[in-house]
């Protein structure tokens, strides 16, 4: 069986990083799906979804380490006028810095809850907010 959920996310800040391990336990326990795993997805090109240990001080390293990757000033191609849009690019960084954090998670289940390891924590990472966000949540197993 698998069953998909939508979460929405209000981002506050340009960059930020959301805890989501309480979120993604929340929904595999409604899910009432016993053995099996959880992937959980953001559908923005502008956000990652990544997983480390659960500490402000990293939080504010992993930060600090994708501005150093993708520095904020930069001749990016990106940054010019987009007819589809009808206005000028201006976050080729949130692109290239979610390209390095990828867009998903997977975890497995065992006996109703997510098998995290002993300091995992998932994170949604804002790369161009504030902005509301949607994680889809897919659980599978029976």
């Amino acid at each position: 069986m698998t069953k998909i959920y939508s979460k929405a996310i209000k981002t506050s800040q340009s960059i930020q990083m959301i805890r989501m391990g309480n979120i993604v336990s929340d929904i595999v326990q409604e899910s009432s799906i016993q053995t099996g795993v959880v992937n959980i997805i953001t559908l923005h090109t502008t956000t990652g979804i990544t997983v480390n240990e659960g500490l402000d001080c990293l939080e504010l390293d992993i930060v600090d380490l994708l501005k150093k990757l993708v520095p904020d000033e930069g001749p990016y191609v990106h940054a010019h006028f987009l007819p589809s849009y009808g206005r000028t690019s201006a976050n080729a960084t949130s692109h290239l810095r979610g390209l390095l954090l990828g867009n998903n998670a997977i975890f497995p289940i065992q006996n109703g809850k997510v098998l995290f390891g002993g300091a995992q924590e998932i994170y949604l990472v804002e790369l161009d907010g504030p902005q509301e966000r949607k994680i889809s949540i897919v659980v599978s197993g029976d």
